[in-house]
């Protein structure tokens, strides 16, 4: 098991230290950067990856990764605008359909990685690439979602301390509050972490080690289906190329709101730190409006070296402890 003598300041205050550097740097630099209304758009603009980012929480605290996401996510933006216009489901049919066929997706990725022993990144790339061919399959153009409740939950607003949220980020953290709740109150949760921490210790302990694996993967594919549906209402379309990166941008909010990227410690509430951090970031940059997009991705990647390195040295220093 990991250390307990890896400090645990480094996930939530470190982090939260962050975000509030970089939105007081806001306030001070661009008028009207701190209002209600920009700050929900951060939750608003980013419910999807709330949601990516919480399915891959649990399989990086499991030890393992998960790639297969973002194209997860595209596939179901276009199963479901598929099923909408020439199946003509009815939109609940369709969206529990879609969760589903999700959930069965990473769990059958989680057997393999379970039964054949496989590693992890190299059946979720084979999964990205099949799912992403999947979309294509269907058609290799943008289909355009018209249904009436997709309409209304896009459209729809709650009024909120002077501002307004949207019913995908209402969504968003109800499945972070279930998420916190399973990871550290249930016996799955538990599993989780004692896997990510050893798995060899969790198999003498007499945890099912093979079935979590399988629920870990089968819940990270219900997620990225989730994240597909609010993506839809967001996006109002299905398309091939929607959340091109996307698994990635998940992996990075992961590490940045404090789990390791070995196993075994952390907690799935930072996914929503490290989520507003790269929020913010966006935010920033189109603010400032001189600066290119790409910026987003130079900053996000310096941020995720210096997190990784910090994790690493805190993890050596806990080590030399014990051994002296």
């Amino acid at each position: 098991m990991k250390s307990r003598a890896f400090t645990p300041l480094f996930t939530p205050f470190v982090t939260l230290a962050l975000l509030a550097a970089m939105l007081s740097i806001g306030g001070v630099a661009y008028p009207g950067f701190l209002s209600v209304q920009v700050l929900f758009n951060l939750l608003i603009d980013n419910a999807f990856l709330l949601v990516l980012a919480i399915g891959m929480g649990f399989v990086i605290l499991s030890g393992g990764i998960d790639l297969s996401v973002g194209s997860v996510l595209a596939l179901a933006t276009m199963i479901s605008a598929w099923l909408l216009n020439v199946a003509h489901w009815p939109p609940a049919l369709v969206i529990i359909t879609v969760l589903v066929l999700g959930a069965l997706f990473g769990g059958a990725m989680g057997l393999l990685i379970h039964a054949f022993k496989l590693q992890p990144f190299i059946v979720t790339l084979a999964g990205m690439f099949l799912a992403r061919g999947l979309c294509y399959l269907i058609s290799i153009n943008s289909i355009t979602i018209d249904d009436p409740l997709y309409l209304s939950m896009s459209q729809a607003q709650f009024a909120l301390l002077g501002g307004f949220v949207s019913p995908s980020a209402l969504v968003a953290l109800a499945m972070l509050a279930l998420a916190v709740w399973l990871a550290h109150y249930t016996a799955f949760g538990r599993s989780v972490y004692a896997i990510g921490g050893s798995e060899q210790s969790a198999l003498m302990m007499g945890l099912p080690v093979g079935r979590t694996k399988v629920l870990v993967y089968a819940l990270s594919g219900f997620c990225a289906a989730l994240a597909g549906v609010l993506f839809s209402f967001y996006m109002l379309s299905g398309y091939g190329l929607h959340a091109q990166g996307a698994e990635l941008d998940a992996i990075a909010a992961v590490v940045i709101g404090g789990t390791l990227l070995s196993g075994g410690y952390g907690y799935i509430a930072g996914a929503l730190s490290g989520v507003l951090v790269l929020g913010t970031i966006q935010t920033l940059i189109a603010f400032d409006g001189t600066l290119s997009s790409w910026w987003t991705r130079i900053v996000i990647g310096a941020l995720l070296f210096l997190f990784c390195a910090v994790q690493r040295l805190m993890a050596m220093g806990a080590a030399r402890r014990l051994q002296t």
